[in-house]
């Protein structure tokens, strides 16, 4: 039996030296992934569209999945264990004429940035969602 995944919206992130909070949620319910300043660093510079010296980890990312013509097509948070949470990335790679679809184990944390990048939508479990603790304004 299928389970029912419930579409998140970004809604903002928020930084300190030690780390990096990224809000997701729904219109009813927000909860915070926390994550180290680094991936804050690398969200601000894509939201912003802030020019780089070098290329982020996330840029090596992108520019592997289009050289092997694969295209990111969800983020599915699955689990959660204590404040941890776990999230599968859904890519499609077309070799000839066949569709390969395949599912990754991921840290939210890593996937998100992806998902933004390429405009893929982000899912929760329902479930998960309910266990989430909630962050007010």
């Amino acid at each position: 039996m299928g389970e029912e995944l419930i579409p998140l919206t970004f809604n903002k992130i928020m930084q300190s030296r030690a780390y990096t909070v990224i809000i997701l949620g729904t219109d009813l319910k927000r909860f915070a992934i926390y994550t180290d300043p680094h991936v804050g660093k690398t969200l601000q510079a894509h939201l912003t569209e802030t020019s780089k010296p070098r290329p982020y980890t996330h840029d090596l990312i992108h520019a592997i999945l289009s050289g092997l013509n694969i295209k990111p097509l969800q983020v599915v948070i699955n689990d959660i264990e204590d404040t941890v949470y776990f999230a599968r990335l859904f890519l499609q790679q077309q070799i000839g004429e066949e569709q390969h679809i395949l599912e990754i184990d991921v840290r939210p944390s890593d996937c998100i940035p992806l998902a933004l990048l390429h405009h893929i939508p982000i899912f929760c479990r329902k479930e998960i969602l309910e266990k989430a603790v909630p962050v007010e304004e």
